[in-house]
């Protein structure tokens, strides 16, 4: 089951990924929510839309947007609605 780990730290494990160019996109209810915290950094993507992101806080370690989602999509990415993925050093491990 893939699970995204940084800093020794399972963020998120689910058998429900969407893989999209290369990423695993978690559903939102598999992520560790205490990790998480709300960035005010915004980017676009053509086709998917709008991505907000997530500062992961492991053991007092700053991860500044290693995570980002798609609140709303565009209608070819509905799959990825919601769903979280990383970069910026978090592992995907299956």
């Amino acid at each position: 089951m893939p699970k995204a780990i940084w800093n020794n730290t399972v963020l998120a494990e689910s058998d429900r990924t969407e893989v999209v160019e290369g990423n695993h996109y978690f559903p939102a209810d598999s992520i560790n929510s205490q990790y998480f915290q709300d960035s005010s950094t915004h980017t676009t993507c053509p086709w998917k839309g709008q991505a907000s992101y997530y500062t992961i806080v492991v053991e007092g370690k700053e991860n500044k947007d290693a995570a980002w989602y798609y609140p709303q999509t565009k209608e070819k990415a509905k799959n990825i609605e919601g769903y979280v993925a990383f970069w910026k050093g978090v592992t995907v491990e299956s």
